[in-house]
């Protein structure tokens, strides 16, 4: 792990008149360039050609400057890092960021400042430890299983890392695993390590409900009353992910096997019943405390915990996010819970660069940047 001491005396040397938002040409890049637009702040999008019409499509979220890559690993060579780091360049990570770059490169090659943790990267992507963080924190899981035999019901099977919901299964017998396992890799869909650490976790039923947490170090303390250490837990939105399952149905009777996938292809917004938002609070509440005793300095900005909820059960959370979630997409024009919070429309895009300018005046920038 690059030393947060190395990462800091990179900081120290940056412009702070003239910080640059810097970010992979994916996932929710558009409302990070536009947020950092309204805010005043420079921005550079790390772009492969095929992508490059998406932003120049849009006006209000084109990056002034691209740095364009032939391949996304290309983004650690260290010609590119060394142009980020001249142009006092805070990158900001996201799922396809996460997921082309991966975190061993980013926790020991990659030497421009990310906001937030960076270690709080690889608890997201380990799925034994993001068990143990959501654990440590009270809240509620799904059971998980070694086999299907000991789970007696339909169990999901998971792999590590953000994959977006991409080759995910259920099954419902040990041999349905693994002729499913074997499927997969004969098909090159996911690698044989992916197989041999799938999770079986338990099948939850009730409804999705996918919360946008901001967590604020440059805010006032609101919430010390109900916990909170330091700093500020926002809501910004809520979404759920669109799945081709979720149109199943329209197969009915005879359900194509192409109607049983769970890769991500969109989202849609969900708002909760008022009297659900506190518990929704203490989940946000106590996995940023959490996070602080585990990998410290802990957690900061926006996250999203993934959660199941059934009225018999409440919120049982299958999921972390410690990052930008692509349903914030949703919110480029704000969203009825930050509506609640700020007076401008506000997106988690926008609400990043804002916390980085707070940061900057009130010289915190090294406490939330790593």
């Amino acid at each position: 792990m690059i030393p947060k001491s190395e990462i800091d005396e990179i900081l120290s040397k940056y412009d702070k008149n003239n910080i640059t938002i810097a970010t992979i040409c994916a996932h929710s890049a558009a409302q990070i360039f536009q947020g950092a637009r309204k805010e005043g702040l420079k921005t550079i999008g790390l772009c492969t050609p095929d992508q490059k019409i998406i932003y120049d499509s849009f006006p209000l979220a084109t990056p002034d400057e691209y740095i364009m890559v032939k391949e996304w690993t290309d983004v650690l060579s260290k010609e590119n890092q060394r142009r980020l780091v001249e142009k006092s360049a805070i990158v900001i990570p996201h799922g396809s960021f996460v997921a082309y770059l991966d975190n061993e490169n980013l926790q020991n090659n990659y030497r421009v400042p990310m906001l937030g943790n960076r270690q709080s990267l690889e608890w997201e992507g380990d799925r034994k430890k993001q068990r143990e963080w959501l654990e440590k924190a009270g809240l509620k899981l799904p059971k998980e299983y070694k086999t299907q035999a000991e789970a007696g019901e339909k169990v999901f099977v998971k792999f590590p890392h953000a994959k977006g919901g991409s080759n995910y299964f259920t099954a419902e017998s040990d041999k349905e695993i693994e002729d499913g396992l074997a499927e997969l890799v004969r098909a090159g869909k996911i690698s044989q390590e992916d197989a041999d650490n799938r999770t079986l976790q338990q099948f939850v039923e009730g409804d999705r409900f996918y919360p946008h947490y901001f967590y604020s170090l440059t805010e006032d303390d609101r919430q010390v009353d109900y916990g909170l250490k330091e700093g500020r837990v926002e809501l910004m939105g809520m979404d759920i992910r669109i799945e081709p399952i979720d149109e199943s149905y329209r197969g009915l009777p005879n359900v194509s096997r192409k109607f049983f996938d769970y890769t991500v292809t969109g989202n849609e917004e969900r708002i909760v019943r008022e009297k659900l938002l506190a518990d929704i609070f203490r989940m946000g509440i106590s996995t940023v405390n959490k996070s602080k005793e585990l990998f410290p300095p802990g957690m900061t900005g926006p996250f999203c915990i993934e959660t199941v909820y059934h009225p018999e059960t409440g919120f049982v959370a299958f999921e972390v996010s410690a990052r930008i979630v692509a349903g914030t997409n949703l919110s480029t024009r704000g969203t009825p819970y930050e509506a609640l919070t700020f007076e401008e429309r506000t997106s988690s895009g926008r609400r990043i660069s804002m916390e980085i300018k707070n940061a900057i005046e009130q010289n915190k920038l090294e406490k939330i940047a790593y």
